[in-house]
């Protein structure tokens, strides 16, 4: 399975409703929305998705999935791209909850990987896979309390 970095930047796309978009997944367990993703061409259904916080403070990991569409094209603004729907297992609210920040990603062989895409939906190197998945859990099972 292949791992994507999704990136979220408050100052140029509000989540207004993100309080209650976790309340919908911790209520039902579901939770679908769609992102951009430069990685069009090798992205595929149930590979795997972080989102990072970038822009502001905190910066770092809030929310993961499974990508649950192939990728298609959009239009916004005059120009096309490509987006993919990926299905939240977690999501958490960066001004309310901890998140797993920069700093935590950028120790040991992590800091190889870029924990702040300049585009949506860049590859995580093959290598660092497994171990982000590893420092997620670990995070979200003891480090978010």
């Amino acid at each position: 399975m292949k791992s994507y970095l999704f990136g979220w930047n408050p100052l140029k796309f509000e989540w207004a409703d993100i309080a209650e978009d976790i309340k919908q997944l911790k209520s039902t367990g579901v939770y679908e929305d769609n992102w951009s993703v430069v990685s069009h061409k090798t992205i595929r259904p149930g590979d795997r998705a972080y989102i990072v916080r970038v822009g502001v403070e905190p910066k770092g990991i809030f929310a993961s999935g499974i990508i649950s569409s192939e990728p298609y094209v959009a239009f916004r603004k005059g120009r096309h791209y490509y987006r993919v729907n990926i299905q939240l297992d977690t999501l958490l609210n960066p001004d309310a909850e901890r998140i797993l920040t920069l700093d935590i990603l950028k120790t040991g062989n992590l800091t190889a990987q870029t924990g702040t895409p300049q585009a949506s939906g860049i590859s995580i190197r093959p290598e660092l896979v497994d171990e982000l998945e590893g420092v997620w859990q670990d995070f979200l099972e003891n480090g978010n309390n």
